[in-house]
């Protein structure tokens, strides 16, 4: 008999709290406390990370929801009340990405932060989030891609918990969850790597990099999973919005490298920066 997990942690008087929930809220605290860290690093404030996040965190959250609710519509409409279930899932990081970064653009805005440096700060450690939450769908049994065999889960060398995890719905399956939770943790520390180089980024292209390196992952890992959300049920709408987040992040890097000779570099760039905040 497989051992599969059980996607409730415990019972909080006699409510069910989700892995779900104490991975993604894991997942934000992590991120949260290294782009303190960092900020702290090149001179600006903790607190303008913390202020961005009571801000920035919820409405992410709404938007994450949002998005996955207006690309499944018809399921939402037959039944109003499961808007407000996000403990079963339900939510798109690319949702929870606009959102944030819309929050981010006026937050940077109104603090004068150059909101290039913000992002900077905050992308390698946006994108650990992201690896760290896939592991919230694999304890809900979701985000997984079409049949497979054991022998191939095998073949991988994945741990048991993991092959008998993927046993879904009388089939094994592909671990998406893990192909992407991989390809996003292998982005972070190229960007840690690249970030830490003197003299080699520019800013604002760390989180270039972040977008075109999770857009080329999550292109192809979309195309695997089963429980994709459709744009006019023609396309996977993550598939298109990852291949124009690819090409047009690629255009806006070599026209800014082009057009603007005296591009600060990253690691430099926040002297001037702290000046106005």
């Amino acid at each position: 008999m497989l051992a599969q997990i059980n996607r409730v942690a415990f019972e909080l008087a006699g409510i069910p709290i989700y892995w779900y929930a104490l991975i993604i809220v894991s997942g934000i605290i992590i991120a949260m406390w290294l782009s303190t860290r960092e900020a702290v690093r090149v001179g600006m404030k903790a607190d303008d990370v913390t202020d961005f996040m009571l801000w920035g965190l919820p409405l992410s959250i709404i938007g994450a929801r949002l998005y996955y609710i207006l690309f499944d519509l018809p399921q939402y409409i037959a039944d109003p009340i499961q808007i407000f279930n996000i403990r079963s899932g339900g939510l798109a990081i690319y949702g929870g990405l606009i959102a944030g970064g819309l929050t981010m653009y006026f937050f940077t805005k109104y603090h004068f932060i150059s909101p290039w440096t913000f992002l900077d700060i905050a992308a390698p450690s946006v994108l650990l989030a992201q690896a760290i939450g896939r592991w919230g769908n694999f304890m809900n049994h979701e985000a997984f891609g079409p049949e497979t065999t054991r022998s191939f889960l095998e073949s991988l060398h994945l741990p048991q918990f993991i092959i008998e995890n993927m046993y879904i719905d009388g089939a094994f399956r592909q671990p998406t969850f893990l192909y992407e939770s991989v390809w996003s943790l292998l982005g972070v520390i190229l960007l840690l790597v690249l970030r830490k180089r003197p003299h080699l980024l520019k800013k604002g292209e760390v989180f270039l990099l972040y977008l075109i390196w999770y857009s080329f992952g999550r292109f192809f890992i979309e195309g695997l999973r089963t429980d994709s959300l459709y744009f006019l049920n023609i396309i996977r709408i993550s598939q298109l919005l990852s291949a124009v987040l690819f090409i047009g992040t690629i255009i806006v890097f070599i026209l800014r490298r082009k057009k603007d000779k005296n591009l600060t570099d990253y690691d430099r760039s926040f002297g001037d920066n702290q000046s106005i905040i």
